[in-house]
Order: C-alpha cells, then sequence, then structure tokens
C-alpha cells in the first residue's frame, strides 16, 4: 500500500484520482484545497486530513516525514497554471508526482521540472489516458505495422459544452488554462501524435473565447480538427439524442470509435504508474510545444484545409457581472 497526499482535492477532476487511489489499493493521507465543498472524501478516504490553507498542508506532511511516515505519492489536480508549482513541491516533499493533464503550459518548464527530478531522485508522471484506450491502442498498431509511406486524413470534432460559469472561473483565463486547445484539446494533440508521429505543419484558422480550429501535418496524417465549448455547436442528431457533448474522430472518411470506456482509464493510468510504466513528464513535450505555439500562433481565417465546422458564425463573449 502507498500513501498519497492530493492537492486540488476539490476541482472537476479530483473524484476520478480519488477513485484509482482507492481502487488501485492505496491510501490517502492528506488533502487540500482552497473550497472546503469536498464531502466527495467520505466516499473514499474519510479519515485523511484536510486542509484549506497550503501552509498548514505543507507542515502536516512535513511532520508525517519527520515521524518516518512517508508520502510516496502527490497528485496534483488543481488549475493548469499551477501545476509547474505543485509538482515541483511533491518532487521536493520527497514523492513521486501524478499530475493532471497539461503537466506545463510552456515548453520550458518541462526543461526546469526534470532539474528538479534530478536534484530529488523522484519521478513526475502526467495522465494521458488516451493512450491506454484499446481503440487507440489498436489504431496505433495499425498505423506502424502499416505502409510507412501512408498519410491518413483524419477529421477530429469534440464539442464539451461549458455554461457562462466558465468564462468567470480560472478556465476561462487564458493566462491561467491554455485557452481552449490546452484545456479541452491538450489530451487529444497528445493521441494524435502518439498514433501519427510528430508535427511537420501546423495552422491555426480560427481561436476564439468557445472554439478552436485548425490544420495539422503529422508524419503519417493530416488533421483538421474542431473544439469547442459551446452547445449551439453540437450537431443535430447528438442534441436529438439527449448528448450534452459530442466527439468524433474519421480516418479517411471512416468513424473511428473511441467514445466508449473512458470511465476506468484514470484507474488504469495508476496502474501503470505504480508498476512503472507510467508516462513520464519528458513525453508530454510534443503536445505542450504544439499547443504553446497554436496558442501563440496567427489566426489566418478560413484558408486552405479548414474544418468544416469552422465556419459556424462567431459569438461575442458572454458578459460577466
Amino acid at each position: 500500500m502507498k500513501n498519497f497526499a492530493i492537492i486540488g482535492v476539490g476541482g472537476y477532476v479530483a473524484p476520478r484520482h480519488l477513485k484509482a487511489i482507492k481502487d488501485t489499493g492505496n491510501n490517502l493521507l492528506s488533502a487540500y484545497d482552497r473550497s472546503d465543498s469536498v464531502g466527495i472524501i467520505d466516499s473514499y478516504f474519510p479519515n485523511a486530513a484536510f486542509f484549506t490553507e497550503y501552509e498548514l498542508f505543507d507542515r502536516h506532511n512535513t511532520r508525517l516525514k519527520d515521524n518516518d511516515v512517508h508520502i510516496d505519492y502527490v497528485t496534483v489536480c488543481t488549475p493548469n497554471y499551477l501545476h509547474d508549482a505543485h509538482t515541483r513541491y511533491g518532487l521536493r516533499l520527497g514523492a513521486d508526482v501524478i499530475c493532471e493533464k497539461p503537466m506545463v503550459l510552456s515548453p520550458w518548464n518541462i526543461d526546469a521540472l526534470e532539474a528538479v527530478e534530478g536534484r530529488t531522485g523522484r519521478r513526475a508522471y502526467t495522465i494521458l489516458q488516451l493512450r491506454l484506450h484499446p481503440s487507440v491502442q489498436a489504431l496505433r498498431r495499425k498505423v506502424l505495422e502499416g505502409d510507412p509511406k501512408k498519410v491518413y486524413d483524419i477529421d477530429l470534432t469534440y464539442i464539451t459544452p461549458r455554461g457562462n460559469w466558465y468564462y468567470a472561473s480560472w478556465k476561462g483565463d487564458e493566462h491561467k488554462s491554455g485557452g481552449i486547445p490546452t484545456n479541452i484539446g491538450i489530451h487529444f494533440y497528445d493521441m494524435l501524435i502518439w498514433i501519427f508521429g510528430s508535427v511537420k505543419k501546423s495552422v491555426v484558422h480560427v481561436i476564439s473565447h468557445d472554439r478552436a480550429a485548425g490544420y495539422l501535418e503529422l508524419e503519417h496524417a493530416r488533421v483538421r480538427y474542431f473544439l469547442s465549448i459551446n452547445a449551439a455547436h453540437l450537431p443535430h442528431e447528438a442534441v436529438e439524442k439527449g448528448l450534452h457533448s459530442y466527439r468524433s474522430m474519421t480516418v479517411d472518411g471512416e468513424e473511428f470509435a473511441f467514445s466508449e470506456g473512458f470511465t476506468e482509464l484514470h484507474t488504469r493510468s495508476y496502474e501503470e504508474i505504480l508498476a512503472g510504466r507510467g508516462f513520464h513528464i519528458s513525453e508530454t513535450r510534443p503536445s505542450i510545444e504544439l499547443v504553446y505555439n497554436i496558442r501563440h500562433a496567427e489566426h489566418v481565417g478560413l484558408v486552405g484545409e479548414y474544418h468544416p465546422l469552422a465556419k459556424l458564425p462567431l459569438m461575442p463573449h458572454p458578459f460577466i457581472w
């Protein structure tokens, strides 16, 4: 049994991590969040110490360490812009770290974290759960074992509506979240690079507060993508079925089914990390570099190979009181 601490236990993704810690037979010793709306802990680790002040959380963990109670892993579920600092904290505490994606917002932060790893002798891992999806793994094998000169045509569409609260939260602040490509797209970019190879070209057609559309040329794929948090972008068939989000990827015109089987992938990620097969921070570099470049690229508009949904009319930013 390994001992865990978690930073950001009140966040959206934290319950998946709590479940993964529990399902892999481990224990949570301490938890921190600025919010005290963390009753979810009772479903998994009611005896865990909880703090709403970072300094008290640190003091508690230090006392545990001084009393030979070792924290083996620190899980980081905080806002994107804090991942770097909280990963550093876990490494300096003498623990390995499991950090939600994106690992960092800027590529050079990976170098800095690897330097901290070198000084502490600990390791930092991230959650790249799509790499563990059976359908994604099967597609990667097909590409690797197929014609080495083959270039696939990909259309990726991901629409996951968010209400106006999104824009009032840290997620709506590009400096804190990295914007739409980073906040909701990072795992798809990682998946595409993992399957089809490194990025040769990136064109950004449209980016606004609620969408991102562009074109990628990878070693073995030409990709048109459209990412959105706007419910008005949901296709009619999805609305008719009562679906609250829409995920689609076509490969050479054929639908690639990978919408099912997501529920246990965080637990699978923990199993891999605990077995020594986790995804190290170095593996995040290609996708972090890509989203950083997308965020800072010129938007060329509707020219060239753009995704059909990129033509949807732009809407004004919601007014925040």
